[in-house]
């Protein structure tokens, strides 16, 4: 599953954030990795832009499901950004969350007449946040969402039941290993950072997830050894690449 255009689609999954890709366009980089840290942990996948000019890059190559600009950056400001946005027939319907510092009715009007879909002042709450993409997601539909199952070869993924199933034979998994093939099947064929896949913050070396990869390869992969399923991405961490 590619996010550059064209697409293919899938079947859905229960999860609001799962197999969605948002942009976080923020100058305050505490924010955006903030945002792009909390959202993650939503099942979301996030890419982060500084300012507009890398907005439009990524833009013009990916493919997004929503986009949450900042209103105050320097150079081109979000209400710029939407606009643009809205006046290229590829993206002029994606869905689109402004967030500015200033609360003035009159900004909200412009970012609303700007075509933005929602608008928050700062400070927020992160979970309103995540609620109000929810909203805004299932109000204008966006993509299908991930298969329910995942095909792997002979092997199967469940990721409502986190079952995982090879030659009709089930295979016992642990709980992380459950957890973590479920993370990589929501983020298929895009790596994911050893780190993020660490659910214990003391394992800082992510030496657990490597055990866990290891465990997981055995029981899906034909050549464990030589993986064609569950992928090494060399100083990043691991991706899942299905059928």
């Amino acid at each position: 599953m590619s996010d550059v255009r064209p697409n293919g689609r899938s079947g859905p999954i229960a999860g609001p954030g799962a197999g969605r890709h948002l942009l976080v366009v923020d100058d305050d980089d505490r924010i955006r990795e903030l945002l792009k840290e909390f959202l993650t942990r939503e099942g979301y996948r996030v890419t982060g832009a500084a300012h507009a000019a890398a907005a439009k890059r990524l833009v013009e190559l990916i493919e997004f499901d929503l986009i949450i600009l900042d209103v105050m950056m320097p150079g081109e400001s979000g209400f710029d950004l939407t606009t643009w946005i809205r006046g290229k027939a590829e993206t002029s319907k994606t869905p689109v969350l402004l967030l500015t510092a200033r609360g003035d009715p009159d900004d909200r009007i412009e970012g609303l007449s700007r075509g933005a879909d929602d608008y928050m002042s700062k400070p927020f709450d992160p979970r309103e946040l995540a609620l109000r993409v929810d909203a805004i997601l299932r109000r204008t539909g966006g993509k299908p969402l991930t298969p329910r199952e995942i095909k792997l070869g002979p092997a199967v993924f469940d990721m409502e039941r986190l079952e995982l199933t090879r030659d009709g034979k089930l295979q016992r998994l642990t709980e992380a290993e459950a957890q973590l093939l479920k993370t990589l099947a929501i983020h298929a064929h895009a790596p994911v950072e050893r780190m993020s896949l660490s659910p214990d913050t003391a394992d800082i070396t992510g030496r657990a997830v490597d055990v866990q990869v290891t465990r997981l390869r055995r029981k899906l992969e034909a050549d464990p050894k030589n993986p064609r399923y569950l992928q090494t991405v060399r100083g990043i961490g691991y991706m899942l690449a299905p059928d």
